[in-house]
């Protein structure tokens, strides 16, 4: 990170689009999800997530109309040219800002989704953009297999943009020892690793150490779980909970101040969705958690298996 700068980072995952799985949101968004009253409030969390030090912003194809809304936000802000931008492509946004929509992504990971993916995100982002991952990438989705298109990434990493790759499921872990292992012209193609860890799915983390130590930045997104790890929340962790209550620091903060503490960690995502969460979330670089508390967050992690059927049948709202 830039000197001066927090190690938080703001993801327009849950802001750019009408749907998503991070609960609350009819609280937090309410019914006004128009194009326009998103692209405000998407402006908004950006000036907020700037004024408190992030600059790592976090966008990707699949996100409704992130990047266009982050390159509306960065062509008013001239003066800004100091973020560092990271995007993703691997999905299609297919839900056509509706809320009710059968399907709201479509993946793919082909040559021709990456070509055709990356023409796009050069088209709204051009020379800001700095790291290109493959999203959620898997054993099973050909990305870490196609040796066509692993040339075609070099090609991008050789032209100055990092190339990576976010990870999601039970199987992390084994998605990011694979990608460690991918070697391009004598050097690694990914130096770029993005993956949930959280206290409640922690199972990545020695996988993800094994990333930082060969050279890799790590990136942690859905630290607070999709909204389980918030105030308020009905599915908190009664243990977490009152943690954060004895450390007198709300839940988002307790839950991404223990991401921050993994050494392995370059960067911890926020999702908020208005300044007032940007604000919080911002808050936990300035927490410090006890040994004690680092210890007994431990005992809330989930097998991987369940914390993912969990996070699959929630609902898009």
């Amino acid at each position: 990170m830039t000197a001066g700068t927090t190690r938080l980072g703001i993801g327009l995952a849950a802001v750019a689009r009408p749907a998503y799985i991070t609960s609350g949101r009819a609280t937090d968004l309410g019914p006004h999800r128009g194009v326009s009253d998103l692209r405000a409030r998407t402006e908004a969390v950006l000036d907020a997530a700037y004024a408190a030090g992030i600059r790592y912003i976090d966008v990707a194809r699949s996100y409704g109309r992130a990047e266009e809304f982050l390159a509306g936000w960065l062509a008013h802000h001239p003066e800004v040219d100091d973020v560092e931008i990271g995007s993703k492509w691997g999905y299609r946004y297919v839900g056509e800002w509706r809320l009710d929509a059968p399907v709201h992504e479509v993946k793919d990971h082909s040559l021709a989704a990456f070509t055709e993916q990356l023409a796009e995100t050069a088209a709204l982002l051009g020379p800001r953009l700095a790291v290109y991952h493959v999203h959620s990438a898997t054993l099973d989705s050909g990305a870490l297999d196609d040796a066509a298109l692993h040339r075609a990434l070099a090609g991008l990493r050789d032209r100055g943009v990092r190339v990576g790759l976010s990870t999601s499921g039970p199987a992390q872990a084994d998605a990011v020892r694979r990608a460690l292992d991918i070697r391009v012209g004598g050097a690694p193609l990914f130096t770029s690793v993005q993956s949930t860890w959280n206290v409640l799915e922690p199972s990545v983390g020695p996988a993800l150490a094994e990333a930082a130590h060969a050279g890799a930045r790590v990136i942690v997104k859905e630290a607070v779980a999709n909204g389980r790890l918030t105030p308020g929340a009905p599915d908190a962790p009664p243990r977490a909970v009152a943690l954060a209550a004895e450390l007198g620091v709300s839940l988002d903060q307790l839950a991404i101040a223990a991401a921050l503490a993994q050494p392995w960690t370059w960067c911890v995502l926020s999702g908020a969705v208005d300044p007032a969460q940007v604000a919080s979330n911002a808050a936990s670089t300035g927490v410090s958690l006890p040994a004690r508390v680092l210890t007994e967050l431990e005992a809330l992690a989930q097998a991987p298996a369940t914390y993912w059927s969990a996070r699959s049948a929630r609902a898009w709202s």
